[in-house]
């Protein structure tokens, strides 16, 4: 049975794994320490790309004060030939005595072989210590190889009275200073941002952390064009060069159209779509593709009703604001508010204040 000492190993191992967050894609983003005799001797995260990984990290700093010792892991350790030898193979190497593993990997590459073969070889192995943090902090890559697609957040700035933006699309500020420092860590940990042209064309967003010292931890920018009409003057398409941005076309778009758009830097990829919409599953299969496991949806009430109406969103965050607007722009196009606070496939998961805001978390039920 696991001891309080096994505990906090573990919730040290969490943290750690969360620094990987929106960093460590395609790889999911763990976190592992090596303990001995009470005393952390090494610990490592997935780093920028997906390696080296955890594992790897916290054996190579413990060194020999691994032999012996007990490794704590967010993900059971890989068993698998990559672009790096298996964690399994450096485990066993380094003597460990005992692998504390939050969760089985549901990858078929791995899917309890590490646990087995680490079992094979004489090592204790535990597993579920953590499990529910676990898995929602892995629920990208999870997400992701069970659907082939990423894991969708949906994040939501809305007046008292349940408005997104004033009368005819234009822009209002909602929320204050300390929810919009939330909304630029919340673009630190996930692996792309998407909004869509409307946005776009109404805001000129640049859609970056700017949190101080943090803008290399900007995601991907999508953004949904089926018209590819993403002005090359924008701040996206400017700053295209030192951020990755993605449009996604219609397939009937000229391809002529692509040009201005490439020379700055902009990647523009095609899916299918009809009456002007792009398919979000083939946009979500295709970013899964390209390795994205976490993906904010942070648009306006078209592109925001959409995902909720397809059942792509896994989790949301609606920041509320005391202040009403009055007359103005809905949450949801076609759609109130209720069809995510009251949703049957959405649970409220907790409420946090966040300066004068609310922030209302949701997960999938």
């Amino acid at each position: 049975m696991p001891d309080a000492d096994d505990h906090r190993f573990m919730s040290l191992a969490l943290a750690l794994g969360r620094r990987g967050l929106g960093n460590a894609w395609p790889n999911p983003a763990v976190g592992a320490v090596v303990v001995k005799d009470g005393i952390v001797v090494g610990r490592g995260w997935t780093q920028p790309g997906g390696r080296p990984h955890a594992e790897a990290q916290a054996l190579r700093r413990a060194g020999e004060a691994a032999r012996g010792a007990t490794i704590y892991a967010t993900l059971e350790p890989c068993s698998h030939h990559g672009k790096t030898p298996p964690c399994v193979d450096a485990i066993i190497a380094a003597g460990i005595a005992r692998v504390v593993s939050a969760i089985e990997d549901p990858n078929p590459k791995v899917a309890g072989q590490g646990h087995a073969r680490l079992t094979a070889q004489g090592i204790a192995v535990d597993v579920g210590l953590g499990a529910e943090e676990a898995r929602r902090a892995h629920a990208g890559h999870i997400r992701r190889v069970r659907d082939g697609r990423p894991h969708v957040i949906l994040k939501l700035a809305v007046s008292s009275d349940g408005k997104v933006a004033l009368a005819g699309r234009k822009p209002a500020r909602i929320t204050g200073e300390p929810a919009t420092a939330r909304v630029h860590l919340m673009r630190a940990t996930s692996d792309a941002v998407l909004t869509g042209i409307g946005t776009v064309l109404a805001d000129d967003p640049q859609l970056t952390c700017r949190l101080p010292g943090m803008a290399h931890r900007s995601p991907v920018r999508v953004v949904l064009d089926s018209a590819l009409r993403l002005p090359p003057g924008s701040r996206l398409s400017t700053s295209a060069a030192q951020t990755l941005t993605w449009a996604f076309a219609g397939e009937a778009t000229p391809a002529g159209t692509e040009r201005p758009l490439a020379d700055l830097g902009v990647e523009v990829l095609r899916v299918p779509g009809a009456e002007g919409r792009l398919d979000l599953a083939a946009v979500l299969g295709t970013l899964s593709e390209r390795g994205i496991t976490r993906v904010m949806v942070e648009a306006g009430p078209i592109v925001s009703a959409a995902f909720l109406a397809a059942d792509l969103v896994d989790a949301a965050a609606l920041f509320r604001s005391p202040n009403a607007i009055g007359e103005g722009i809905d949450a949801f196009d076609g759609m109130p508010l209720t069809a995510l606070t009251q949703s049957p496939r959405l649970r409220l998961v907790r409420s946090d204040q966040i300066g004068a805001d609310r922030l209302d978390t949701f997960e999938r039920s």
